[in-house]
């Protein structure tokens, strides 16, 4: 890349194109770290979680979902909000808010204050996961070095999750599972001074004065409610009848935000998730293959590190280290497999892979012939070599599936979609895996089977006709 001709005076941090520099970067990559670790990190650590703050199943589950749960609900409206208010300042805002709920879950007095700050961070780092393409895109307009940057960033959001699983292990069994949130705290800092000194171009002005900065605040409280609900009603199924009050009333909930979301986003100009888009096959393939992979693939985690401690006596770095072959597999399937894959059809890529994630997750029910935690070996390899296809081919797939008007709502849907497939999963398989046994894992890892199986074959038939030339889906008109 050609050199600028001038630059910047000395006394000054103001970044102009192309004269960014890693620090932009470097912040951003902190931020995704600390946002995926925390979606991973507390796999192995609820039965210590449990035993320490005396919390039964339910509340175990509402560790795991509270975070997941406020991310997904959040994210579709939260690049909006950067519009609205300048990305590198809503940036600002959510790591400092994150600082403060990862503060207040580590030294949380019972399980009620824990759950409290996980949504918090959920909250926060919704902000943040909405904020963190606009400021990669700002900070390098060049397209070369925007391709790098945003490879870079894939790579350590990839890996971070390898990381929180690991660190999950050693941290729980060698100095407790309070520091899963105390260690975190200088690198949140770190972020905060790497990004808070920077001005960038673009990234600081918000455009609140415009229509088009209007923040969609009605469809963000809906789309919020929707998903709590019915995350909380799955939840409650694991010890309750179906026709408990408390089931029916947030089913009754969810049907009436989610048919109110509907109404209200066909009247807004700048709706959370434009309804145009839901009617392009591709992309609702798309969002399909967001739901299922991340549901299948890691819904039934923590369900199956809790049977492992339980059932199997195994200490929470040792089921760590069982449950990162799976992340390995991810690692190498996106470093080695995807680049060789970029011209498959996209009914393969998606559709196929899922496939493949449900025949991985079946494979799961051996564990009933009592093989222990050697069982779920082919389950973590398969489920792993696909999921790491999978996931480098949705931003690609997101573009080209979207008008570029709509590009920043389409990214934002299929990430809190996928966020909301985790949720959804951990609901669901740890309602199945109330009373840890080998045979209710294996129910959960059969849910998680069918739901991988039923979206492979919707996406197969949904993209039978739009497979293209080599390269990709057709893009809209």
């Amino acid at each position: 890349m050609t050199a600028p001709t001038t630059t910047p005076p000395a006394s000054t941090t103001c970044a102009t194109p192309g004269t960014a520099g890693w620090r932009p970067l470097v912040a951003c990559c902190l931020g995704t770290f600390l946002l995926m670790v925390y979606a991973a990190v507390l796999t192995v650590a609820l039965p210590a979680i449990g035993a320490d703050l005396d919390a039964g199943p339910g509340a175990q589950q509402w560790v795991v979902n509270s975070y997941s749960v406020a991310l997904a609900g959040l994210l579709l409206g939260a690049g909006s909000i950067g519009d609205a208010f300048g990305t590198r300042r809503v940036y600002v805002v959510g790591v400092t808010a994150f600082t403060g709920a990862t503060l207040l879950a580590g030294l949380a007095p019972d399980a009620g204050w824990l759950i409290a700050g996980r949504g918090a961070q959920g909250v926060a780092g919704a902000l943040m996961l909405g904020s963190i393409p606009a400021l990669i895109g700002t900070a390098y307009p060049e397209a070369g070095r925007r391709a790098r940057a945003f490879a870079i960033w894939g790579a350590v959001a990839g890996a971070s999750s390898a990381v929180g699983t690991v660190a999950g292990g050693v941290l729980t069994e060698l100095l407790g599972w309070r520091w899963l949130f105390l260690v975190s705290l200088p690198f949140c800092v770190l972020s905060l001074l790497l990004i808070r000194g920077l001005r960038l171009p673009g990234a600081d002005r918000g455009r609140r004065s415009g229509a088009s900065a209007r923040v969609d605040w009605a469809g963000l409280a809906l789309a919020t409610t929707a998903v709590t609900s019915l995350a909380y009603a799955i939840a409650r199924l694991g010890d309750s009848a179906a026709r408990d009050p408390r089931v029916l009333g947030s089913v009754g909930i969810a049907t009436f935000a989610l048919a109110g979301l509907v109404a209200v986003e066909r009247r807004r100009a700048h709706a959370v998730l434009p309804p145009g888009l839901l009617r392009s096959r591709p992309f609702v393939a798309v969002l399909i293959t967001s739901f299922a992979y991340y549901f299948a693939t890691f819904g039934a985690l923590p369900g199956v590190a809790t049977w492992l401690q339980v059932s199997s006596g195994l200490g929470a770095f040792a089921v760590s280290m069982l449950l990162v072959v799976q992340l390995v597999a991810f690692i190498a399937a996106s470093g080695l497999l995807s680049p060789r894959l970029r011209h498959t059809r996209p009914s393969w890529t998606l559709g196929a892979t899922t496939l493949t994630i449900g025949v991985a997750a079946a494979s799961g029910a051996c564990i009933v012939f009592g093989l222990g935690g050697i069982g779920l070996l082919p389950f973590l390899v398969l489920s792993g070599l696909a999921a790491g296809v999978i996931s480098p081919a949705l931003p690609m797939l997101t573009l080209t599936t979207a008008p570029p008007r709509a590009a920043g709502a389409a990214t934002s849907a299929v990430n809190a979609v996928r966020q909301l497939g985790l949720a959804v999963g951990v609901a669901v398989c740890s309602s199945l895996t109330v009373h840890p046994g080998a045979a209710a894992t294996a129910r959960a890892l059969g849910a998680c089977a069918v739901v991988a199986t039923l979206a492979g074959g919707t996406v197969l038939a949904l993209l039978r006709d739009q497979d293209g030339a080599p390269g990709g889906t057709r893009t809209h008109t």
